[in-house]
């Protein structure tokens, strides 16, 4: 078998609008069955993503906040990957009515356009934090921190190397996280930018794109793409 799991961001990706459809779970089950590891890549915070996805367990590993938590379903184990945000920080937000303002076990978040008034916070108050966008998404985590380095965590307790996995995502916040990848899809309403990066777009939109990937990984394990970064 020449991909042991599938790594794969949630809105935009696997979900439209919040919801996976249920051909997209059956062909989530299909994937499980066929003993590969499935992971979710996501920005979302934790609690939230409980509130809209119903099969959690279905997911070896979980990386939440856009790599800032890891989480295990069959356990219900989560582990920080960065530290808390800083409650001055989040004060400061408030102050200069950043709104909304969500505030995560490691992730600060808002929406566009307050990405400046995070952006003159972190400078006024020199703190190594960065900003990710996810389309009209501002998350705000520690400097090094991202999907890359959440999946990376995961990869390592499922003793799995990033040879053997391929991602598939739809905007900025994912490009980290493919280029780890040894393969890269992106669905077909992905950004344009992403879609230059990857190793392929599917035909199909959101979940229909990952039903279409993991169809093609179950007939043939992608050899049609032939040589790819991890395998070259």
């Amino acid at each position: 078998m020449r991909y042991l799991a599938l790594a794969t961001d949630y809105d935009g990706t696997l979900a439209h609008h919040g919801q996976v459809s249920d051909d997209t779970w059956k062909a989530v089950r299909r994937l499980r069955e066929s003993g590969r590891k499935l992971l979710l890549v996501t920005g979302r915070e934790l609690d939230d993503l409980r509130t809209v996805c119903p099969h959690l367990e279905w997911f070896d590993r979980i990386v939440a906040e856009n790599g800032g938590l890891l989480y295990h379903p069959a356990t219900c184990e989560e582990k920080l990957l960065a530290p808390a945000p800083a409650e001055d920080f989040v004060r400061a937000l408030r102050a200069h009515q950043v709104s909304p303002l969500s505030v995560g076990r490691t992730i600060v978040a808002t929406w566009r356009p307050h990405e400046m008034a995070v952006l003159e916070t972190i400078r006024d108050m020199g703190l190594e934090m960065h900003i990710i966008f996810n389309k009209d998404a501002v998350m705000v985590l520690p400097t090094g921190v991202n999907k890359a380095t959440g999946l990376k965590a995961a990869l390592e307790e499922l003793g799995l190397s990033e040879h053997g996995v391929i991602g598939i995502g739809d905007a900025e916040n994912d490009h980290a996280f493919l280029a780890l990848c040894a393969s890269s899809a992106a669905v077909a309403n992905a950004l344009p930018t992403l879609k230059k990066q990857v190793d392929f777009v599917t035909r199909g939109d959101h979940g229909r794109g990952v039903i279409e990937l993991i169809e093609s990984l179950l007939t043939d394990d992608l050899a049609h793409l032939g040589p790819t970064r991890g395998h070259s």
